[in-house]
């Protein structure tokens, strides 16, 4: 008879946000354990959240032990290890700062923040807050996704040659209805951009880690194609039912975002998205063409990569479809038999893997705020850029703000 080992030490869990991101993290909160071998167990102890009711139900469902309406009280709570933020933008650099502050390790969703003054302050203090062992990390957790792992491991080993254009988009369509209903997603004091902040946030990320290289200038357009749409009854929601009044509220950010990137390197990139892409429901495509060959990817195909060998002999050359499945394939191992594919869910227990593992060893997460930081200034040039007409517009904060058109 074999005794089961001791139990790993837990890592108390106090999450701010209990919607559709709430949902996807206390999953990844409550699975990573069970099939990733932890140095600490998580476990949800407090959620926080504005409305009494539907967190009290969220809690039962998520599987947290208490509620709290005050987000302050899990910085109180000397029992809670990790605060997880699952909230809109604008809130993002109070709870962060002040959690930093309190010596709890930090979850944030992305983006990092709304601004790039905040982000910079955010950073500063998680620099500052790791000195004293506390970790942090920003949620863009497609990086966690086995097929784009692999991806970056080829294109690090030399797959693709030296690095010649980069093309990124992220298509959705739940906007597509001029009369689908107002959300936060729509109101620039929360949420800071639209379909820029929200979904190309996640295409500068990828292509960025995916290349190794940083996007240091940008020339871009920014749309609002639907200027107003019916008033929701909770701005909180997401895709909630409208007013039936037949009143209207203004939309206060974009639909459509195209830019051009140019990379460290000089290596262009163009990038594009959008939330009224017709009949595209999670449509992010990264490829990276090279020298040597090429990889390109579609989350709606998640579980394939597509390989380019430039280098096989003329007849034969073609895109290879690999099933990402197979345990050499990161993250795969943890999970079922070839084949057997993986969903959006496992890229946020991915992420949670990783950050106790860093927790427990002491080590530091990946993204890192500095690479949100980053992202952040990234948005902030795109919005400059557009606003201004179409000046090639630089990501460094030492450089001046317009470049010379290319």
């Amino acid at each position: 008879m074999t005794t089961p080992s001791a139990p790993a030490r837990p890592l108390r869990i106090g999450m701010v946000g209990y919607g559709f991101m709430g949902a996807a993290h206390s999953h990844a909160w409550r699975t990573a354990h069970r099939f990733f071998d932890l140095p600490l167990t998580p476990e949800l102890r407090t959620l926080a959240g504005r409305t009494e009711s539907s967190l009290l139900a969220a809690a039962e469902r998520y599987g947290f032990a208490q509620t709290t309406t005050r987000w302050q009280d899990l910085l109180e709570d000397p029992e809670i290890d990790v605060i997880d933020i699952c909230t809109p933008g604008d809130t993002h650099f109070e709870i962060a700062m002040a959690a930093l502050a309190a010596g709890k390790h930090v979850l944030c969703e992305k983006p990092l923040a709304n601004s790039v003054e905040e982000s910079e302050q955010m950073t500063a203090a998680a620099i500052e807050a790791r000195a004293q062992g506390v970790r942090s990390i920003c949620g863009f957790s497609y990086r966690r996704t086995p097929a784009l792992a692999y991806a970056r491991q080829l294109v690090a080993e030399g797959a693709v040659g030296e690095i010649r254009q980069i093309r990124a988009q992220y298509l959705q369509d739940w906007l597509s209805d001029a009369d689908a209903p107002m959300t936060w997603r729509l109101d620039k004091e929360k949420a800071g951009s639209g379909a820029l902040g929200d979904i190309g946030a996640h295409i500068i990320d990828l292509a960025q880690w995916i290349s190794g290289q940083r996007i240091s200038s940008v020339s871009g357009t920014l749309e609002t194609v639907v200027p107003t749409r019916p008033a929701a009854g909770d701005l909180q929601g997401l895709g909630g039912k409208g007013d039936t009044s037949g009143e209207r509220q203004d939309v206060t950010v974009d639909d459509v975002a195209l830019f051009t990137g140019r990379f460290e390197s000089g290596v262009l990139g163009s990038f594009e998205a959008t939330r009224m892409a017709q009949g595209r429901k999670n449509a992010m495509r990264v490829e990276i063409n090279g020298s040597a060959g090429a990889v390109a990817f579609d989350f709606e195909r998640m579980n394939e990569l597509e390989i380019y060998d430039a280098t096989t002999p003329a007849g034969r050359q073609g895109f290879t479809r690999v099933l990402t499945t197979e345990p050499e394939h990161p993250y795969a191992a943890n999970w079922w038999p070839t084949g057997h594919g993986l969903g959006y869910e496992h890229t946020f227990t991915h992420q949670i893997a990783d950050l106790v593992t860093a927790i427990g060893e002491g080590t530091d997460p990946s993204p890192s705020f500095e690479e949100a930081l980053q992202v952040q200034r990234v948005l902030a040039a795109v919005e400059t850029s557009a606003a201004d007409g179409s000046s090639w517009t630089s990501t460094d904060p030492q450089s001046s703000t317009q470049e010379t058109s290319r």
